[in-house]
C-alpha cells in the first residue's frame, strides 16, 4: 500500500512527478525568493499575513532553499530532510513513496504500554533499532521510544538541540529508512513512539529568528531565550501539523512531549490535544508529556477521556534514586528525607509533589492526582535524563547493591504504573550515557565549560580540577562510550539480569496487563526506612500487593493475603506470611476476585 501524506501549511507539498509547491511564514523577510538548485531563483508570492508561495516544476529530490533577504538564504523550517547539515540545502520528499507492509495495523491499548527509551544513534541509526525489534519483542516490550530525531548541528547529538522539527536527521538515517523502522515495529506487534521538543529550538541553525520574529515572545524568557509565541496562529500550525506529521505521515504510535512546563502558552497544550484526538480516530495513539508542574488535570482519568494519557512520574524516580543510592545533592535533597513514606504516596497516588512547595525549585508545584488510575503514570528506574545528567554518566547497576535494584526492578515492572526502560538496562549494560554533541567553534567551548559549570553546585565538583575531568560533550569518545554492548548479556552477571526481566515482564504480560484497565490504588505505607507495602485493586477485583525492602535489613511486615506471583530472592514469602520482610527484596501477592 502507497504512503500516508500529512497535509502541511508550510514547507513543500509534492503535488505531482513533476511540480511542488512551497510556502513560507516570514513576516521579516525582504524579497522573498525560491532557489532550487540548477534553477534561476524564482520570486515567492506575498498571499499576506507574512506567508510566501511559489509553485516549481521539480519533483522528489529537488535540492532547495529561501532567500529571505539579500543576504541571507536559508534551508526550509519544515523541511522533511536534508541534504547534509541543518545549514544546508533541504529535500523535496515524496512521502507516498514508502510501501508500508503493514497499513492495516491499529495500534495496542495504553494499559499494554512497556517502554523501552533508546537512542537512535547510539543504537545504531533507523536501521540498527531494526535489527533490535525481535530481541525487544522477545524481552515483553511493547513500546519502542525513540529519543528526539529532529535535524540536529553536526552528527551526534541527543536530539534535544534540533532545529528542523520535520527533518529526521541524516546521521540517522533517511526518511524511508525510518519508516521502514516504524513499519517493521508494526510488524512485530510493537507500537513505536516519538520525543518532540516544542519548547525551543537548539543554538545552532535556528533561521526562523532571522526572517520571522513574531514566531517568539521576547517578553517571556526560557532557558533557552526567547518563548515559542503559541498565541500566533502559524506557530500553533507549524507545531500541531508537527505532531500529526509524525503520527500520520510515519505511523508513530504515540508521541512524548519534552519538557512542557517550559511551553509559556499552557493552553495550547490541550488545544494540541483535542485536535490529536479529534483527527485520528482510526487506530490507538498515545500522547505523554515531560512536565515538572505536575498538572494532573491534563492527564486522562480514562480510556476516552480528553487529555494526555499519561506523564513521566520523576516524583516516583527521585524518590527510588536516593533509597537506591543514598544520594541527596540538588533536586534529590526534596526526595531524599523520609524516602519509604513518599514512595508510598508516589505507588498510591502518582505524584509526590501535589501542590507543596519545592525547596529545590523555590515554588509550589503540582496538582492532587489520587483520582486518577495509575497508568497515568510513566514509572521508571533510569532514563536518558537521570543517567546522562550525571557528570560521568553512571547507570544505577554501578551505584546500587545489586540485590537492592533487583527489588526495584520487580517492583517497576509489576506495578500498575506504566513501566519504561532505558536501553541496555535489561541486562545491566555497563557503558555510561554520557551527555554528547557536535558543536564547534565558539559554541563547543561555550558548551563545554558551561556543562562543567552545571556540576559547581554539587560537593564532589566544587574543586575545579575535578570538574576538568568531566568528559568534554563535543569529543567523538564521549558519544562512543555512551553505545551499549549488548554482547554483554550473554555473560554474568548480565544474563542474570537479564533473566529476571523476562521472568518480570512475561509475569506483567499474563496476570497483570488483562487486568490494569479499572484498577485503583487501595493503600500504601511505609513499614520500614526503606520498606513500603503497597495494595491495588485490579479492574477484574483481583487485589495485588507489593511488599518492598530496599534495605539491607529485615523490617517487621504485617503478613499479607493473596496467592504468591514472585518473590526475588527464596523464602521471602514465606518470611512475609511470618511477619518479617527480608532485605532486599519484592514480593509480589495476587488474590484472585472473591
Amino acid at each position: 500500500m502507497g504512503g500516508f501524506v500529512q497535509s502541511l501549511s508550510w514547507g513543500a507539498t509534492l503535488l505531482s512527478d513533476r511540480e511542488t509547491r512551497f510556502r513560507l511564514w516570514a513576516p521579516d523577510g525582504v524579497g522573498v525568493a525560491l532557489e532550487v538548485e540548477g534553477r534561476a531563483p524564482q520570486p515567492m508570492r506575498a498571499e499576506g499575513e507574512g506567508w510566501y508561495a511559489a509553485t516549481a516544476p521539480v519533483g522528489a529530490g529537488a535540492r532547495y532553499k529561501f532567500r529571505v533577504s539579500p543576504d541571507l538564504s536559508v534551508p526550509d523550517p519544515a523541511s522533511r530532510f536534508q541534504a547534509g547539515d541543518v545549514h544546508d540545502a533541504s529535500v523535496v520528499v515524496d512521502p507516498a513513496a514508502h510501501r508500508w507492509k503493514h497499513p492495516e495495523w491499529r495500534g495496542r491499548p495504553w494499559h499494554e504500554t512497556v517502554l523501552y527509551e533508546l537512542h537512535a544513534g547510539a543504537c545504531g541509526g533507523f536501521a540498527g533499532i531494526e535489527a533490535m525489534l525481535p530481541r525487544l519483542a522477545a524481552l515483553g516490550v511493547t513500546a519502542v521510544e525513540l529519543m528526539p530525531i529532529a535535524d540536529f548541528p553536526g552528527r551526534r547529538n541527543w536530539g534535544y538541540d534540533g532545529v528542523l522539527p520535520y527533518a529526521p536527521d541524516a546521521a540517522l538515517g533517511t526518511p524511508e529508512a525510518l519508516k521502514s523502522l516504524v513499519d517493521a515495529a508494526h510488524g512485530h506487534g510493537l507500537m513505536i513512539f516519538l520525543d518532540v521538543v516544542y519548547n525551543h529550538f537548539g543554538p545552532d541553525g535556528a533561521y526562523l529568528h532571522a526572517f520571522a520574529k513574531p514566531f517568539f515572545d521576547e517578553g517571556v524568557h526560557t532557558p533557552w531565550g526567547a518563548a515559542i509565541d503559541f498565541r500566533k496562529a502559524p506557530v500553533r500550525a507549524f507545531f500541531e501539523e508537527n505532531a500529526l506529521y509524525w503520527l500520520n505521515e510515519y505511523r508513530f504510535d504515540g508521541l512524548r512531549l519534552d519538557a512542557v512546563h517550559a511551553i509559556a502558552e499552557q493552553s495550547w497544550l490541550d488545544h494540541l490535544a483535542a485536535r490529536i484526538r479529534r483527527e485520528i480516530t482510526d487506530r490507538e495513539v498515545h500522547l505523554v508529556l515531560e512536565n515538572e508542574a505536575n498538572t494532573a488535570s491534563r492527564l486522562r482519568a480514562g480510556p476516552g477521556a480528553p487529555g494526555f494519557d499519561a506523564q513521566w512520574n520523576d516524583d516516583g524516580h527521585n524518590i527510588l534514586h536516593p533509597l537506591l543510592t543514598g544520594e541527596r545533592d540538588a533536586y534529590y535533597g526534596d526526595f531524599a528525607d523520609d524516602g519509604a513514606a513518599k514512595l508510598a504516596v508516589a505507588l498510591r497516588e502518582g505524584f509526590l509533589f501535589q501542590g507543596q512547595e519545592s525547596a529545590n525549585l523555590g515554588h509550589a508545584r503540582g496538582e492532587p492526582s489520587a483520582h486518577l488510575p495509575p497508568t497515568a503514570f510513566v514509572l521508571f528506574l533510569q532514563n536518558h535524563d537521570q543517567v546522562g545528567n550525571r557528570a560521568f554518566g553512571e547507570r544505577l547497576a554501578a551505584l546500587a547493591p545489586p540485590e537492592a535494584l533487583n527489588a526495584a526492578t520487580a517492583l517497576l515492572l509489576l506495578s500498575p504504573q506504566i513501566p519504561m526502560l532505558f536501553m541496555g538496562e535489561e541486562w545491566g549494560a555497563t557503558a555510561p550515557f554520557l551527555f554528547f554533541t557536535d558543536h564547534h567553534g565558539e559554541l563547543a567551548g561555550l558548551v563545554r565549560e558551561g556543562r562543567r559549570r552545571e556540576f559547581a553546585r554539587f560537593a564532589a565538583f566544587r574543586d575545579p580540577e575535578k570538574r576538568e575531568r568531566i568528559p568534554d560533550p563535543n569529543a567523538e569518545r564521549t558519544f562512543t562510550d555512551s553505545i551499549p554492548d549488548p554482547a554483554e548479556a550473554a555473560r554474568e552477571p548480565h544474563a542474570a539480569i537479564l533473566a529476571l526481566h523476562r521472568r518480570l515482564l512475561a509475569l506483567r504480560r499474563a496476570e497483570i496487563v488483562p487486568r490494569l484497565p479499572g484498577a485503583a490504588a487501595l493503600d500504601a505505607g511505609a513499614v520500614g526506612e526503606k520498606a513500603v507495602a503497597a495494595r491495588w485493586r485490579l479492574g477484574d477485583g483481583a487485589v495485588l500487593t507489593l511488599a518492598v525492602n530496599l534495605g539491607a535489613g529485615a523490617v517487621p511486615c504485617a503478613p499479607r493475603p493473596g496467592p504468591l506471583l514472585f518473590e526475588t530472592t527464596p523464602g521471602a514469602a514465606s518470611a512475609l506470611g511470618k511477619g518479617t520482610l527480608p532485605a532486599y527484596t519484592t514480593v509480589a501477592l495476587l488474590e484472585p476476585a472473591r
